[in-house]
This record gives C-alpha cells, structure tokens and sequence, in this order.
C-alpha cells in the first residue's frame, strides 16, 4: 500500500486494435486464451460459433475419438434451439431458411434428421472451416481437426480441448460463450441503433441488463460474472489467481467496483459507479480478506489495466462495446481523460493506493 501525497496525470501508451489482439493472444498463450479469442473476437452475422464452441466443450467430456458431423450436429442443433425458442434474433440477415426451419421442428411438422441435413448443408458450411479464424487469419492452435474416417466426415478433437478440462476451465468457457451469445443476440433482436445500448449491471443479483430508461422496460441479459470473465481469462483482476463461476465453488469471484462507492457518496456528479467500465472480477481474498482492497483505490499499474480492459471490449465487435463508449468517451483521448479523472476524484477521497500482497504469475497451460 503505498501513500500519494499529490494528484497527478497518467499517461497511457496508445495501442491499435491489431496490438490489443495480437497481446490477448501471444502474450497469455494458454490454450484457454486462444479459446476466448476464437469466440470473444470477431464480426458475428449469425451465432454458429456460439453453437458450435459450445458442442465442442459438450463433446470433449465424453471422451469420444472421432465424431463425425452428423453427431456434431445434435448438440448443435440443442444449443441453437434453446436460443431459438427466447425468441431473440440468431441472425443479422432479416431471413434464414436454416433458422426458420426451426419454428417447423419446435412445431413437430419436421424431425431431427431433417434439422441434422440442413444443418450439414447450412451453417456448417460455413463454420467448420472458419472457426479457428480470427481477424482474417487461421491460429496455428486448433481445437479439432476436419478428417474423414471410413467416408464419414467429421472431425477429431485435438488434445488442446482435452488439456483445458483437465485444468478445470471448461466450465468457465461453456458459461462465457453463452454469455457472449446472450449479449449478441440481445443486441440484434432489440434492433435498435449502437448509441441506444446501454447495458447497465444491478448489484442485487451480479446481473447486466439493458437500461429501462432508453427502452421503456428492463431486458435481463446475462451473468455479470459470465460477462466478464472471458477478458481476464479466468484469472483475479488484481492478484491473479484462479477464479471460477461456479456458484458452488470456494473461488467463486467476486463482483468488484474498481472505484469504490464511497467515491460517489462524497460529490454531487453521477460517475455511473455500477457501469460496466468500473466493474472488475475479484477473488474473496483480494476484495474483502485480510489486507483486502475494499474501499481502497487501487495502485495506478492497476487503473492502466482496466484502461486495457475496457479497450478489448471496445476493440471487439461486442454489445458491451458501445456501453463502454458511452460511458467513458467516444474516442482514445477522451476514454483516458475520463479514467484519469475518475482515478483522481478516487484518490482525493482515499489519499492511500492498495495492491494486493501476493501476485500469482501467469502460469500457461
């Protein structure tokens, strides 16, 4: 914990979206990250890689060998319809035979063999091939490999998928992938301009939701736990150790206001406190144990992170991407200004810094 006598200016080094991905990839290179990249970053026009990340995760626990497309498909064919059927838009087109099929299948007028042809000659058409691509490039890291094995196609998992649930990060990367689909859904079915999405976080059940006040009512999206956690990998935004989402888990994090509500308390301005570009994922140590940050500010390496952080939101084609400019600016320079003032509204009412005692290196898969 260190004392901070005066306020001062922070200055960041400005990066280019090509920078902030290539880092998200090459410079935490586990195999969990290169996952959250293949589903976190990217332009979406339908939801297949949702579907289809999912199945993997669903599959990879069965330990099957080679799977060929048509069993690939039923699992697909699952998740898809559970999101079908909430009504919310799966594609950006205004039609798709392959989506509408389902309103016939939900209506037994078609069987899942029908559903299983179209969708081998549909949407895996076009992602079973793409999958692994990101920013117009093929990763060298795959997760499976497109074989045929007695004139069946299909697909073999690699051992990259098998090494992750091993490390017990499957779970996490099945909710931050359904959490990535609710978001983007939600945004195509509101069919609303960027500038109107505003996603707001209620602390009473760790949730994000669309803002009543611009739609006229509250639409509940998804877990700010599940949200959030892809973009810091699994890992306590502060100290760095493992967290997890499950709700039963002793390292179930913490939903953490990087400025603390006191911050607002003490001035008259509404610094929106609960927005998105403030909230953190914490470990229980780090946010209320034994030399916890509670309503301590956090150290300035710390404040350049989230500045980083809000940066992959907004670098990545991704609902929250328009909230956080809103909410802190519409360019790079007004974004620092806007976190260079907030840190200093926060360091006048708490005069220390905090940073946890024990950092975890980042240790790859």
């Amino acid at each position: 914990m260190g004392q901070c006598s005066s306020i001062f200016k922070i200055i960041f080094k400005s990066i280019t979206w090509g920078d902030k991905l290539n880092k998200f990839i090459i410079d935490q290179p586990t195999l969990d990250s290169y996952f959250r990249g293949i589903v976190l970053f990217g332009k979406n026009s339908a939801t297949y890689k949702f579907a289809l990340g999912k199945s993997l995760i669903e599959l990879s626990n069965k330990g099957t060998d080679f799977i060929s497309l048509k069993d690939l498909a039923i699992p697909f064919i699952k998740y898809t319809n559970e999101h079908v059927l909430n009504g919310n838009k799966q594609i950006t087109s205004n039609s798709s035979k392959y989506f509408d099929a389902f309103e016939r299948y939900n209506s037994n007028e078609c069987d899942i063999d029908e559903m299983v042809k179209l969708t081998l000659n549909n949407p895996f058409q076009n992602v079973i091939d793409r999958f692994h691509n990101i920013n117009n490039a093929e990763l060298d890291t795959k997760f499976y490999e497109v074989t045929t094995r007695d004139k069946v196609k299909g697909i073999i998992l690699t051992d990259n998928l098998y090494l992750i649930n091993e490390n017990s990060s499957l779970s996490n990367l099945f909710a931050e992938t359904e959490a990535r689909w609710s978001l983007v859904e939600t945004a195509w079915s509101l069919n609303i301009a960027p500038s109107l999405l505003s996603v707001s976080y209620d602390e009473s059940d760790n949730s994000l939701f669309i803002d009543e006040n611009k739609l006229g009512r509250r639409i509940d999206i998804t877990s700010c736990r599940d949200a959030l956690n892809g973009y810091q990998r699994g890992k306590c935004f502060y100290c760095g150790s493992p967290i997890s989402l499950d709700a039963g888990s002793d390292n179930l994090c913490d939903v953490d206001h990087f400025i603390a509500h006191t911050v607002q308390a003490s001035i008259s301005k509404d610094i929106n406190i609960n927005g998105v570009w403030n909230l953190v994922l914490s470990c229980k140590s780090c946010n209320r144990g034994e030399n916890g940050k509670f309503a301590r500010l956090p150290d300035l390496y710390y404040l350049e992170k989230l500045y980083n952080r809000n940066e992959y939101f907004i670098g990545s084609h991704h609902p929250l991407r328009e909230t956080l400019i809103n909410q802190t600016g519409k360019n790079e320079n007004a974004r620092l200004k806007f976190l260079n003032d907030m840190y200093n509204l926060g360091l006048k009412n708490s005069l220390v810094t905090w940073s946890p005692s024990i950092i975890f290196p980042d240790e790859g898969i």
